[in-house]
C-alpha cells in the first residue's frame, strides 16, 4: 500500500512532530509513505486531485482541521469518478475537529491511526452540493448565529476549540435574529425570525456543538435544524451541547434532499459551509445531497 500524507502547518493545533510521528506509523506497517507539506490556501485540495488523476496511493491522509479535510476532499472528488475514488482518513489536528468527531469520537488520533492501519473499513459518506457556488460540504452548512461566529472568529488569537467558544461568546452580545424561510424537498418548515439553520452532514459544528444530533452521514438525505426565538439564547447554547435543543420550543428538525435557506428581508445572508463563509450578496441558498459519494476510512 502507499500512502500520501497531506499536512497544513497552519492549521489551528498543528506541530511538525505530530505529522512525523504519523509518517513514521504509517512507514512501521510496511507502507510507502509521502509526505506534503501545504505551502498557500488551495494547495491541499492540488495535491489530492492529484491523487485520481494520475492514480498511486491508495489512501490519503489528512492532518489538519475542517478546513484542511474539506480541501482535501473536494480534490478527491473532482480527481475521479466516484468508483475511482481513494479513502480518505482524517486527523485532528485543527481548531474544531468536527468531521474527526463524527467519525472517530473524541478518541485520541494514535487511536484511531492504529484502527485504520490494522483493521481498515471504508464507510461511503454524503456531500451537500450548494447550487448557487457548485462547492461541496463536507460537514455541512449554516446560517444565523453559527455563520455569524465565523465572522467574529476572524479577530480571536486562541487556539483549538477554545477560539470558537470565545467567538461564539462575542457573538452572542449583538446578535439579533434575522426574517428567513427554509424549504425541504419543496415544503416550507420554518418561517419567521431565525437565530439558526444548520444543515448537513456532520452531527457536530465547532467541535463542541451537536446541532443535527440526529444525523447520519451515509442514509442519502440531508438533516435540517432551524431554531427560532422562543428559547433564549443562552438556553438554546446550553441544549445545543448534547443536541437536547431538538424538540425544545421554537425548534424545527427536518430531512431531505433538497433544502433551500433564505432571507425574505432582502439583505444579504450570513452562510457558510464547511467554515467558509460565502462573501457574496446572496439572500437565498440551496444544497442538495450528493449521496455515498466519498469513501473514508472509519472504525
Amino acid at each position: 500500500m502507499s500512502v500520501l500524507v497531506v499536512a497544513n502547518p497552519a492549521a489551528g493545533t498543528y506541530t511538525p512532530e505530530m505529522s512525523e510521528a504519523v509518517v513514521r506509523r504509517i512507514a512501521g506497517v510496511g507502507a510507502a509513505v509521502e509526505l506534503a507539506v501545504t505551502e498557500r490556501p488551495g494547495h491541499a485540495h492540488k495535491l489530492a486531485f492529484a491523487v485520481g488523476e494520475r492514480g498511486g496511493p491508495a489512501l490519503v491522509v489528512s492532518i489538519g482541521g475542517d478546513g484542511t479535510a474539506h480541501d482535501v476532499m473536494t480534490g478527491l472528488y473532482e480527481g475521479a469518478p466516484a468508483e475511482r475514488r481513494v479513502p480518505l482518513l482524517v486527523l485532528p489536528f485543527g481548531t474544531g475537529n468536527s468531521f474527526y468527531r463524527e467519525i472517530w469520537s473524541d478518541r485520541p488520533w494514535q487511536e484511531a491511526l492504529e484502527s485504520a492501519l490494522s483493521r481498515p473499513r471504508v464507510r461511503r459518506v454524503d456531500l451537500a452540493r450548494v447550487a448557487e457556488t457548485d462547492g461541496l460540504a463536507l460537514l455541512g452548512a449554516s446560517s444565523g448565529l453559527a455563520a455569524q461566529t465565523l465572522v467574529t472568529a476572524r479577530s480571536v488569537a486562541d487556539t483549538g476549540r477554545a477560539r470558537y467558544e470565545e467567538a461564539l461568546a462575542r457573538t452572542v452580545e449583538a446578535f439579533r435574529p434575522y426574517p428567513g424561510r427554509v424549504t425541504v424537498d419543496g415544503e416550507v418548515v420554518h418561517a419567521g425570525p431565525t437565530v439558526s439553520v444548520g444543515v448537513g452532514g456532520g452531527r457536530h459544528r465547532g467541535g463542541r456543538f451537536m446541532l443535527l444530533p440526529r444525523s447520519v452521514m451515509d442514509d442519502g438525505l440531508l438533516d435540517v435544524c432551524v431554531a427560532g426565538t422562543a428559547l433564549p439564547l443562552p438556553e438554546l447554547l446550553r441544549l445545543c451541547r448534547d443536541g437536547s435543543h431538538v424538540g425544545g420550543p421554537g425548534v424545527v428538525y427536518a430531512r431531505g434532499r433538497r433544502v433551500v435557506v433564505e432571507r425574505t428581508d432582502g439583505e444579504p445572508l450570513v452562510f457558510e459551509y464547511d467554515g467558509d463563509l460565502l462573501p457574496g450578496a446572496a439572500a437565498r441558498y440551496t444544497l442538495d445531497v450528493d449521496p455515498h459519494a466519498l469513501p473514508v476510512l472509519a472504525p
